[in-house]
């Protein structure tokens, strides 16, 4: 093969994309050229998209704004917001010791709503509340400790004239039982008195831990969280524990506010439980709390019809007790009636 021959395969292959490459060159010269025509068209879009946006909200602002009209008119004029669903736990501290202030502006004269002049009435008092209403025990007592007003008094007795007087509470024969028991172990093992420990007292029958706070905090002054229906619900919906077991419930709020607060925390929430924040229908629109609940909106919002849910004293209706503290009639609340007169 020849010098030149072989020149020309060496020389071929490279002048080759020489020639390839020429084409990119005109193309990378000839995209300025092209750029004003970008530029001409590039204003056009945001001017017709400008012009559509415009026409969009002309027709559909008039929606709007009488779609959010009929939804104010509906419920408050502002909505309450809901406390944040990440909460941390200095804020729900907060936010459930703010409630509880705002509660006990609201009912200052909160008290335990059963009858009792003694702490051996509390305790039975309590024990038979349990599947009833405070109301039907408040009217069925008056019998019971006219007739056996002490513990040896209620041991001894025949338990079907018990029955008797306890049947409108309801389950009367288990109840008949747990008070006579406890009245039997008082006599035997406390002297005729109730005891004013937690160890002692749920070792009586029918006596849980529910039914020793109550007797522990209002008869002895002893710091106690009752967790009944309504202080179960109620602390749920507020979202201060998603716990359901009583006694987990009562050790996660008793975690969020001081001992000395127990008691009368536990008369708040189920004062503004009875009244406002019902089971089935709350008066959302009538709850002085909205703005601090979670639950906001579960009753109903409206505010001349959530008035006409309220119950007891904030409706106008008579309260659970026949004999009420002073500081309850003097806010306006109203005596039970007694046993079939209402």
């Amino acid at each position: 093969m020849s010098v030149e021959k072989a020149a020309k395969k060496v020389t071929g292959p490279v002048a080759e994309p020489a020639k390839r490459a020429e084409p990119v060159k005109k193309a990378a010269s000839a995209a300025p050229r092209k750029a004003p025509a970008t530029k001409k068209t590039t204003p056009a879009k945001p001017a017709t998209a400008k012009r559509t946006g415009t026409a969009a909200v002309s027709k559909t602002a008039p929606s709007k704004t009488v779609a959010s009209k009929a939804a104010v008119s509906k419920t408050t004029a502002a909505a309450p917001k809901p406390p944040p669903r990440n909460e941390s736990h200095t804020a729900l501290v907060r936010r459930a010791r703010r409630i509880d202030r705002e509660l006990s502006e609201i009912y200052p004269y909160a008290h335990p709503e059963l009858d009792f002049e003694n702490s051996f009435q509390l305790l039975v008092a309590t024990v038979l509340s349990a599947q009833t209403t405070d109301l039907r025990v408040n009217q069925t007592t008056p019998t019971l400790f006219a007739k056996y007003p002490t513990p040896e008094d209620l041991a001894a007795a025949n338990p079907e004239e018990v029955e008797e007087i306890l049947r409108p509470t309801g389950f009367f024969r288990a109840k008949t039982r747990s008070v006579i028991g406890l009245s039997k172990a008082l006599s035997e093992q406390f002297g005729g008195e109730v005891p004013g420990r937690l160890e002692d007292l749920v070792k009586l029958p029918g006596v849980g831990r529910k039914t020793a706070f109550v007797v522990l905090g209002n008869a002895f002054g002893r710091p106690g969280i009752t967790v009944d229906t309504h202080f179960q619900r109620l602390v749920r919906r507020w979202q201060w524990t998603a716990e359901t077991d009583p006694d987990r419930i009562e050790a996660a709020i008793g975690a969020l506010f001081p001992k000395s607060d127990w008691t009368m925390l536990s008369h708040h929430v189920i004062f503004h439980g009875r009244r406002i924040c019902h089971a089935r229908k709350p008066a959302c629109g009538a709850c002085p709390i909205a703005p601090l609940c979670p639950a906001y909106g579960e009753g109903e919002t409206d505010p001349e019809k959530a008035k006409k849910l309220l119950k007891y004293e904030k409706g106008g209706f008579p309260g659970q007790r026949l004999s009420p503290p002073q500081a309850y009639l003097d806010a306006g609340g109203i005596p039970a009636p007694p046993l079939g007169t209402g």
